[in-house]
């Protein structure tokens, strides 16, 4: 059997899904929704929900760690971000909510360029996790893998808890005539603390990030509201398609391992509870959202949300949206809503949908039926 489809003479191609072109069936019995689990654990580390907030500086700061950690989540601070080049970047976070312009505005480009130019300040990585460890809750940064080298040191020096390394695409070897680039497996090997690393869109690339000894592998581009990745240079993957190719990857490195569990985290284009619940349906342990907190009344970005790749300084690939605000961060994850779009009460919706099909816990639920159904409304 092929799932290939020929695109033209020349050129033959999978049909790949994303969240809007598959729903969930319900099953024979259903539950009461306060009987339903959605704690999920990662290495030693426990949550009650299964978000992780994206790193991004619209939706994250110190602050905003810290509460989520202490409603259950976590919080995963950029540092690369501003919070990391300023001592007090809330004038640069007001500047960059109050630029007149459109989404796609070049003038809104090149200032938020110029403000991302200053420099990363090493004590400032250790100042800012220094206060989410204060708080008590799970402390987690993110770099990009051209950065890791740089300043890993510093940042577990400041007692990182979980280490993300987050970028457009990751893979576990990259091929570079000019540097030596990150070795992936012996840099995680060395470490004492769990690395989530992606991201990836496909079975091949998600095992290999496996077989490095990741704790967890995010799937997708990331910054799914503020990404132009496609328009710009033409990629993209489906995330339906990509999370179940990734859920494959995760059960066969399983049998491969001798039984290490690898978790799969859905990265980008889960603005509402509906596309959380797909997420964990096709196969996520996870979600990393980024413009879902970007709404709640606490976020630093004020109603706007934009992600690193929006100030790249050669080639830009992401614009500043206004997402607008819901409420405060415990109204967007548990309501009570006031929204009908799926903006608000994300933990409520996921934990209706799986008492609705019959599911008790996260693990159970990635067994739910789904049919191929796209919306076109």
């Amino acid at each position: 059997m092929t799932y290939e489809i020929e695109i033209g003479r020349g050129k033959r191609g999978r049909r790949a899904y994303s969240l809007d072109d598959i729903a969930i069936v319900p099953n024979r019995r259903t539950r009461d929704p306060k009987d339903v689990s959605v704690s999920w654990q990662i290495d030693a580390y426990k949550f009650d929900i299964p978000v992780i907030a994206a790193p991004m500086d619209s939706a994250m700061s110190p602050e905003t760690a810290i509460a989520l950690g202490r409603l259950g989540g976590l919080g995963v601070l950029d540092l690369e971000g501003l919070w990391t080049r300023y001592e007090d970047p809330q004038s640069v976070l007001d500047e960059i909510s109050a630029l007149a312009g459109e989404t796609a505005s070049p003038a809104v480009t090149r200032r938020m360029q110029d403000l991302y130019q200053a420099p990363i300040q090493p004590e400032l990585i250790t100042s800012r996790l220094a206060e989410i460890r204060a708080s008590g809750v799970t402390v987690a940064g993110s770099l990009t893998p051209q950065r890791t080298q740089e300043h890993y040191k510093t940042v577990l020096a400041a007692g990182v808890d979980i280490f993300v390394i987050r970028g457009t695409t990751v893979s576990a070897e990259h091929v570079s005539k000019n540097h030596e680039p990150l070795n992936l497996k012996q840099f995680i090997y060395e470490l004492d603390v769990p690395v989530i690393v992606g991201g990836a869109a496909g079975y091949t690339p998600a095992l290999h990030l496996m077989r490095t000894g990741a704790a967890g592998v995010l799937v997708g581009f990331g910054g799914g509201a503020t990404t132009t990745t496609r328009r710009a240079l033409g990629i993209h993957s489906p995330m339906a398609s990509a999370i179940s190719d990734v859920a494959a990857a995760r059960r066969d490195y399983l049998d491969e391992s001798g039984g290490r569990y690898v978790h799969v985290i859905a990265d980008g284009g889960m603005g509402a509870s509906g596309d959380i619940v797909k997420a964990v349906a096709m196969g996520a342990d996870a979600v990393m959202l980024g413009s879902a907190l970007a709404r709640a009344e606490e976020a630093p970005g004020k109603g706007w949300h934009w992600g690193q790749e929006a100030h790249h300084l050669e080639l830009p690939r992401g614009d500043r949206v206004n997402v607008g605000t819901v409420g405060p961060l415990e109204e967007v994850l548990f309501g009570p809503g006031h929204h009908t779009n799926g903006t608000s009460n994300l933990i409520g919706a996921l934990r209706r949908s799986m008492a609705t099909t019959g599911y008790s816990d996260l693990k159970e639920f990635q067994r739910v039926d789904v049919v191929v159904s796209p919306y076109l409304g």
